[in-house]
């Protein structure tokens, strides 16, 4: 016996459809011009959206490159805005330092005059700009009996070794300033020598 292929129902009934159709067209020249011209415009179409599909897609991508594109706009921006601010509030800090200074040495010379009211006032004032200073996050820097710091710190004068230990900070002649961590000013310091 011969082994015969079975094909499923569903080949068999499109194998057949295609048979009668080139049958009809063989026939009807003009079914087979029309089929043709179909195949055609369907053809066409296909391109058609195909290369709509691809620009869709290309718009897309572009879109999302833009909006990324802003997105780091935005945020560089944001955090120059924020640098911009803080270096402004720094050199506005560091000239307002000359006048806690002369307040501080107004309070050591109304201690001495026996006009209680003026010193008290001086010592509001400053205590006032004391508190403003702490609110913005400036803070002064106080090593005194610390190791020096460079970073902190300019060494002026040399004390005795008898002043403490070598290398620590015996005495500050002028205090230093710094806000969020930066360094406003430098502390003016006696440093015992190692």
């Amino acid at each position: 016996m011969q082994d015969v292929e079975q094909k499923p129902v569903a080949e068999a009934v499109d194998e057949a459809a295609e048979v009668e159709q080139a049958a009809q067209q063989a026939m009807d020249p003009e079914a087979a011009q029309e089929t043709a011209k179909e195949e055609t415009e369907d053809a066409q179409a296909a391109e058609a959206l195909a290369a709509a599909v691809a620009k869709q897609e290309e718009y897309l991508a572009m879109a999302q490159r833009v909006q990324a594109d802003f997105e780091n706009f935005r945020r560089r921006n944001q955090n120059v805005r924020k640098e911009a601010f803080d270096d402004g509030a720094r050199s506005f800090a560091t000239t307002l330092l000359p006048v806690i200074d002369n307040l501080e040495r107004a309070i050591l010379a109304a201690a001495e005059s026996p006009d209680e009211s003026l010193r008290s006032g001086v010592e509001m004032v400053y205590r006032q700009l004391c508190e403003a200073f702490e609110k913005r996050g400036i803070t002064p820097i106080d090593r005194l009996g610390e190791k020096f710091d460079p970073n902190l710190e300019n060494a002026v004068m040399q004390g005795a070794p008898e002043d403490g230990e070598p290398g620590t900070v015996c005495a500050v002649l002028q205090k230093g300033y710094r806000m969020e961590g930066a360094v406003l000013r430098h502390a003016m310091v006696k440093v015992v020598p190692e």
